[in-house]
């Protein structure tokens, strides 16, 4: 996965994912299963628009994510907070989310915007989910989302997608394999230099997901020794369907 320009114009072309979800869905998990964390772990953190708000919250807050330059970007927004709302505090830690360790157990993971999504081989998942559940307490949540298989098969099909503003356009094709269920997003970025009106600079990126059957899935969970596994649907405390686009997993350990 390559974030290593994108990583700049990474918040101005996600300004409007549903982080607010996210971070509602996380408090309502800690509710719903009866947890007070002290300490969390953001697996794929990218910038880091789900791991601040949560320290504002309190929480001693470790963001993991595989690109130093999103963490670049994450500690500057950071560092850029005003100090009363910084909470209780984010170290930034550039690890594979398959092999991640702290050296001590957290009470809450996460890994949210479809990051095990891109984890491509299915001992990928099995490494990442094991490697979880040694770094959580006892009684600690991993809280994750995935794209559903009927999600990449709509994404093929409803491509190809534009975005033409004037700070930033980009042309996003995508290319399904069926039988392993793994779309590979080709984006030619075009993104204003900053102090000039007329000068765009060009990135081109390429990206890759698998999706997994939500059981399949859940299987590895508990293969992993998670004793307890909830799915759910969309931002909501449904059971995923047939129409599904984004699966949440609550697994307790």
């Amino acid at each position: 996965m390559s974030y290593e320009k994108f990583a700049y114009t990474y918040d101005r072309l996600m300004n409007s994912m549903p982080y607010e979800d996210w971070l509602r869905f996380v408090k309502e998990s800690f509710e719903r299963f009866e947890v007070k964390p002290t300490t969390l772990v953001d697996l794929g953190c990218g910038t880091g628009n789900i791991s601040i708000p949560l320290a504002a919250e309190g929480l001693m807050v470790t963001g993991i994510d595989l690109s130093e330059d999103m963490l670049a970007v994450a500690e500057q927004k950071y560092s850029e907070q005003p100090s009363q709302l910084r909470g209780g505090g984010i170290r930034w830690i550039q690890q594979d989310i398959r092999e991640w360790e702290l050296g001590e157990e957290v009470d809450v993971a996460i890994s949210f915007c479809d990051s095990v999504n891109y984890l491509l081989e299915e001992e990928d998942i099995v490494d990442a989910f094991r490697q979880t559940w040694a770094g959580l307490k006892p009684g600690g949540l991993f809280l994750f989302d995935v794209h559903t298989p009927q999600q990449l098969y709509a994404y093929a099909e409803s491509q190809p997608f534009f975005l033409n503003e004037d700070d930033v356009a980009y042309i996003w094709t995508s290319e399904l394999d069926e039988d392993r269920v793994q779309i590979e997003h080709d984006l030619t970025i075009f993104v204003r230099d900053s102090g000039s009106s007329d000068n765009f600079r060009r990135i081109d990126e390429t990206h890759e997901q698998r999706a997994y059957p939500l059981q399949w899935l859940e299987q590895m969970l508990i293969e992993a020794g998670f004793r307890e596994v909830h799915q759910a649907a969309d931002f909501t405390w449904e059971q995923p369907t047939e129409t599904t686009e984004r699966a949440f997993f609550i697994a307790k350990k």
